[in-house]
C-alpha cells in the first residue's frame, strides 16, 4: 500500500509539466515500446489502470463492520456507502491512471504522423496506430462510466461527458464533452483502429481486431443501440470465439484461471482498492451466492470459502479473476462477447439464436452429463435468463456498475442497492444521481469554469 500511495502522488500528470530533459521517442519502435508498458497500459504490476469505483458501489459484495473501520480507508468507506460527499482532497487514481494512458496514446498519435513508413515498416506503424487508438477509446470508455451519467439517447447531446484529451500537451485546456460527443470518439477511434489491428496480437496485452469489435460491441450495449451492438459482437465471434470447459479447470489451485487464458481477448487489471481487490476483505453477497446450481462449475471455480483460502472475511470469496493473481481481470473476453450477442438478440425478438449463445456458453459451465439446456417462451423470458446470467458470469470484473446504470432505466430490471454498516442501513435507489462520481476536487480547482457532477 504504501508503494501505491506513492505511485498516487506521481500521477498529476494533468497539472505537472514533464521534466523537458527526457528523450522524445521518435521511431516506430520507441513508440510501439510506449504502448508495451504494460503497467500504464494494462494495469499489470499490481496497480491496475481500469477504474474501480463502480466495482466498489456495486450490490456484488459486502464488507464487515470490524474490516470496514479497521482496514478501508475514509474514501474507500464513503465510497462504499454511496455518500454525496466523497472527496477530502486526495488523488483520485481512477481518473489519473487512465488519462496517463490517454496521454500515452496521444504521444504515439502525434509522433507517428511524422513517420511516413515505407512498405517494410507499414505493418508495424498501423499497429502502434490501432493501438494508440484502441486503448484511447478504451480508457474513454472506463472514464465514462464512473464521471459521466449513463447514456440516454434523448439527452446525449446535452450530458455533460469527460474532458476528451486529443493533445499530448500537458497545457492543453481541458473542459467536459457533451456524452453524445464522449461516445462518438469513442465508437470513431474503434471503428478506425480496426483495419490497422492484426486478428491475433502478439501478446494479449495488444489490441487486436477482435477487441476493437468487442469493445465496439460494449460499446453500443450501452448506449442501447442494439443492433449494432449485436453485429459487432457477432464480428468478433467470428474471428475468437474460444470458451473454457470449466470441467477441465482446477478448483484444488488458489487460483483456477491462468493469466492469458483462451477466453482473453485483451488483458487488463482492476486499479488496486482495498475493497474490491481480493485482500480478505471483500465477501460475496450470499444470496448470490446461493443463486449458483450445485451441478453450475462457476459455483467452485469462482468461489472460496473465506476460512480455507485465508480470508479476513466470512462466507464465501470470490478467486474466479482471470488475471492470475489476486487481482481482477477487467479486460474483454469471450464470454462476455458470448452474453452480449445473446442479449442483443433477445432485445430484438431473436429468441433462437439468443439461446443458442445462451446454451453454447452455459454448456461450457455445467458438470458434465448434467446440463439441461436453457429454453425461453418468448424473447422478455429469453432476456431475464440472460441478465441472470450475465450477473453470474461476470463477477468483479468492472461491468456490474454500468449493468446498473442501464439497467434501472427499465421498471422490469430496476433495483435499489443496500448495505448494513454499524446498524445503520445505507441505500442508492434506481437512477440516483450518486451513480455518476464527481470530478477530483484536484481537477476542478486547475479548471475552476469546469462543471462538477451533481451528486
Amino acid at each position: 500500500m504504501l508503494i501505491l500511495f506513492s505511485a498516487c502522488k506521481k500521477s498529476e500528470f494533468l497539472n505537472a509539466k514533464p521534466d523537458q530533459n527526457l528523450v522524445v521517442p521518435t521511431t516506430i519502435e520507441e513508440l510501439q515500446a510506449l504502448l508495451d508498458n504494460d503497467q500504464v497500459m494494462n494495469g499489470t504490476g499490481n496497480f491496475g489502470v481500469m477504474p474501480a469505483f463502480g466495482e466498489v458501489g456495486a450490490d456484488n459484495y459486502y464488507v464487515n463492520d470490524d474490516l470496514l473501520n479497521s482496514y478501508v480507508d475514509p474514501l474507500g468507506r464513503k465510497t462504499y456507502t454511496w455518500q454525496k460527499e466523497l472527496y477530502a482532497g486526495e488523488e483520485i487514481v481512477d481518473w489519473d491512471f487512465p488519462y496517463r494512458s490517454i496521454f500515452y496514446c496521444n504521444e504515439v498519435l502525434e509522433g507517428l504522423k511524422k513517420i511516413n513508413p515505407d512498405n517494410s515498416k507499414l505493418e508495424a506503424y498501423n499497429n502502434a496506430k490501432g493501438s494508440a487508438l484502441f486503448h484511447r477509446a478504451h480508457m474513454y470508455y472506463q472514464l465514462a462510466q464512473i464521471f459521466a451519467p449513463g447514456y440516454d439517447a434523448a439527452t446525449a447531446i446535452t450530458d455533460l461527458g469527460i474532458p476528451l484529451r486529443e493533445l499530448a500537451d500537458i497545457g492543453e485546456k481541458i473542459n467536459r464533452s457533451t456524452l453524445a460527443e464522449t461516445y462518438t470518439q469513442i465508437t470513431n477511434d474503434l471503428k478506425e483502429s480496426i483495419s490497422l489491428l492484426p486478428i491475433t496480437p502478439l501478446y494479449k496485452t495488444r489490441p487486436s481486431k477482435p477487441a476493437a469489435y468487442a469493445l465496439l460491441a460494449r460499446a453500443y450495449q450501452t448506449m442501447e443501440d442494439y443492433e449494432k451492438s449485436f453485429a459487432y459482437a457477432d464480428s468478433c465471434l467470428q474471428l475468437k470465439n474460444d470458451l473454457i470447459d470449466f470441467n477441465t479447470v482446477d478448483t484444488n489451485s488458489v487460483l483456477p484461471f491462468p493469466r492469458f487464458n483462451a477466453e482473453v481477448i485483451l488483458h487488463s487489471v482492476m486499479i488496486t482498492s482495498d475493497i474490491v481487490v481480493v485482500s480478505g476483505l471483500a465477501s460475496v453477497d450470499s444470496n448470490l451466492y446461493s443463486s449458483y446450481s450445485i451441478d453450475d462449475l462457476r459455483r467452485p471455480c469462482y468461489f472460496i470459502d473465506a476460512a480455507s483460502g485465508g480470508s479476513l472475511a466470512t462466507g464465501m470469496i470470490f478467486r474466479g479473476t482471470y488475471d492470475g493473481s489476486p487481482y481482477y481481470f477487467a479486460g474483454l473476453a469471450t464470454d462476455e462477447v458470448y452474453l452480449i450477442r445473446a442479449e442483443t438478440a433477445a432485445r430484438m425478438g431473436d429468441v433462437t439464436s439468443a439461446m443458442k449463445d445462451l446454451n453454447t456458453l452455459m454448456s461450457a459451465r455445467w458438470r458434465a452429463g448434467t446440463f439441461v439446456p436453457f429454453t425461453a417462451a418468448d424473447a422478455n423470458d429469453a432476456l431475464h435468463q440472460i441478465l441472470v446470467e450475465r450477473r453470474k458470469e461476470l463477477l468483479f470484473r468492472g461491468t456490474r456498475w454500468t449493468d446498473l446504470r442501464r439497467l434501472n432505466k427499465d421498471p422490469q430490471f430496476e433495483s435499489t442497492s443496500y448495505r448494513l454498516v454499524a446498524g445503520q442501513t445505507y441505500s442508492i435507489p434506481p437512477n440516483d444521481p450518486r451513480y455518476v462520481y464527481p470530478i477530483p476536487d484536484n481537477v476542478i480547482s486547475f479548471n475552476p469554469g469546469m462543471i462538477q457532477n451533481s451528486r
